[in-house]
């Protein structure tokens, strides 16, 4: 830890356009060491003070850093990773339960979120999407014609779905061999505001360290506000005249301190079924079952925690 203060506030920048029109609320460094977002808004709020930005509809709520702890650390989370069961509680236990409880209510007061983070590893920026419309138990949605729309004009061409339906199955499976787990753990802060009725984008910019990966949420902000209709002489980049659509559908956890992936992997890249992808401490090695992408590999997770997931391409017609 260190011998500063834990922050105890968070500093909101928010711009109330003359005529009405959408809430927007664009969120950065929800992990500490993800500081992409954090120079972007600082960017933008600049640019509001100076006149060179202005918004005329709609209100704009700039959250530069929404973890203050993790911020102040240089690392992913504080007491535990904010972007995961996130919700209200009477009983904090920890600073991101406290974090959770103003989180939550400002994400409901608005419309849309725009979420920017980055990654460990190299790979090219990317859009993760939330469900496509339905009415089920886990993640029901009624928008994603919008949030798709929202998706297509900020200056990517990957986009991801998937994400909660398999970590409930990565949840399911936890629990199956008796370690604990709720499938609300896998909620952060899009599925959220999407519980709440909104749309939420997670945009990641680029690796954590690249100089492009500001300059991706800096221009997506902007294209935020010109789809939206908040800042009229915005222009909005064209949608991508062919967009990659990738679908999670499988999480893989680390079960033991000397599982070991069995080469430094990048996010996205390729593999091909039967692929060795890595290797559990009694030498059984773990495969790709079908051809595809192996995504957000982690050689430092923790036991019982995700270590790797799966993708494959998606059928999603509206985007492909």
């Amino acid at each position: 830890m260190t011998d500063l203060p834990i922050p105890s506030a968070l500093t909101i920048h928010q711009i109330l356009g003359l005529e009405p029109g959408p809430k927007l609320v664009v969120f950065g460094a929800v992990h500490g060491n993800e500081t992409c977002g954090t120079v972007a808004i600082r960017r933008v709020v600049q640019e509001l003070e100076q006149g060179a930005l202005s918004v005329e509809r709609g209100t704009l709520t700039l959250v530069p850093v929404v973890n203050p702890l993790a911020y102040q650390l240089k690392r992913r989370h504080g007491d535990r990773n904010l972007n995961r069961n996130m919700c209200v509680t009477n009983n904090s236990q920890d600073f991101e339960d406290r974090l959770s409880n103003v989180i939550c209510p400002l994400l409901e007061a608005h419309d849309v979120l725009l979420d920017l983070h980055s990654f460990h590893t190299p790979g090219i920026p990317f859009a993760l999407l939330g469900p496509q419309n339905n009415s089920d138990r886990l993640e029901p949605f009624s928008k994603a014609e919008e949030e798709e729309a929202l998706a297509l004009h900020l200056g990517v061409d990957r986009f991801v779905e998937g994400w909660l339906e398999t970590y409930g199955q990565g949840v399911r499976d936890r629990q199956a061999r008796g370690a604990e787990a709720h499938v609300d753990y896998g909620v952060g802060t899009t599925e959220t505001i999407r519980r709440y009725g909104g749309i939420g984008i997670t945009l990641e910019c680029g690796q954590h360290d690249e100089d492009v990966a500001p300059q991706v949420a800096y221009r997506a902000i902007r294209a935020a506000l010109a789809h939206l209709g908040m800042a009229a002489a915005e222009r909005q980049p064209l949608p991508p005249s062919q967009p990659e659509v990738i679908r999670l559908y499988k999480v893989l956890d680390r079960l033991h301190p000397d599982d070991r992936l069995c080469r430094d992997w990048r996010s996205f890249e390729e593999i091909k079924q039967g692929d060795v992808l890595a290797v559990r401490h009694d030498g059984a090695e773990l495969t790709a079952d079908q051809n595809g992408w192996i995504v957000f590999p982690n050689p430092a997770a923790q036991v019982d925690q995700e270590w790797f997931y799966l993708a494959k391409r998606s059928n999603r017609l509206r985007l492909c």
